[in-house]
């Protein structure tokens, strides 16, 4: 079955992508909630509409992240976590600490979108990225501290 992409999707195609899938994929998942429309003239006319109304919203949603991330990378966060013998951390740091941490601070950033490269399991000072928009992400220095 032809259908018509309503939004981005993971090994599927983009916004607007005419593809072909299975009947029951597109009739019991795709179609119900709204990510595609059957391949129509009409259906092609409405989502050259949305398409404007998304690009739209997208370019606002990224000039917002981007100011956040401005905002975000002049950020420092320290954590104070227990220590042990030659100053290993007992246990790691993590992005839902690190999220918490962020909280306070008066950001709210989801666990998920925020990567340690490495684990963290000393003392020191980090830089762990902050996914805020697909496009943009934000360095946040991260200052793991003694709780002594």
């Amino acid at each position: 079955m032809k259908i018509i992409l309503r939004q981005d999707l993971e090994n599927l195609g983009k916004m607007g992508d005419l593809v072909n899938v299975k009947d029951g994929y597109a009739r019991n998942f795709l179609i119900p909630r709204q990510f595609a429309y059957y391949a129509s003239d009409s259906a092609i006319k409405r989502l050259e509409v949305e398409k404007k109304q998304y690009h739209k919203k997208y370019e606002q949603l990224k000039l917002a992240a981007e100011s956040l991330a401005t905002k975000i990378s002049e950020l420092q966060v320290s954590l104070s976590m227990k220590v042990g013998e030659e100053g290993r951390l007992f246990g790691t740091v993590t992005p839902a600490a690190i999220a918490k941490e962020l909280t306070i601070h008066g950001y709210e950033i989801d666990r998920r979108n925020i990567t340690i490269d490495e684990s963290i399991k000393t003392l020191g000072v980090f830089t762990v990225k902050v996914k805020l928009h697909q496009e943009v992400t934000a360095p946040l220095k991260v200052w793991v501290i003694s709780e002594d």
